[in-house]
């Protein structure tokens, strides 16, 4: 995704917004909530799976990567959820998607400290990332 904003010469600069994706699980009625383990300033709070889109390479297709090497399972990739939420002082932007399993297995924690089902009613329950 490209920027573009006026430096202070009044110039206009492009630059690339980097995109973070995140899957929105959701598996009878709950959705999966990741706590991070690092870096310090954020271990403890919790998140949507996901990560960075690499270059050349499609949002839902980084999400379906992301899962496998976060958690070790297989999702099928639905529809955006909600709008864009802008990051890192503008710096970067969030796109989520819901997702749900495929292939029967269970997620793993395997890059993060915790992971929890939450119905509606328990969003306010964890700490989310800003």
């Amino acid at each position: 995704m490209r920027t573009e904003r006026a430096n202070g010469g009044g110039q206009t600069e492009r630059r690339d917004l980097k995109v973070i994706v995140g899957a929105a699980i959701i598996r009878d009625g709950r959705v999966l909530a990741c706590a991070r383990s690092a870096p310090p300033e954020v271990a403890g709070m919790w998140e949507f799976p996901g990560g960075k889109v690499e270059r050349g390479e499609a949002e839902t297709d980084a999400l379906i990567r992301e899962c496998a090497e976060e958690l070790a399972v297989r999702v099928e990739i639905g529809d955006r959820v909600g709008r864009n939420v802008r990051m890192a002082h503008g710096r970067s932007v969030l796109k989520v998607y819901a997702a749900r399993l495929v292939g029967g297995e269970e997620p793993q924690a395997l890059e993060h400290e915790a992971l929890r089902w939450l119905t509606a009613d328990e969003l306010d329950s964890v700490t989310w990332l800003p």
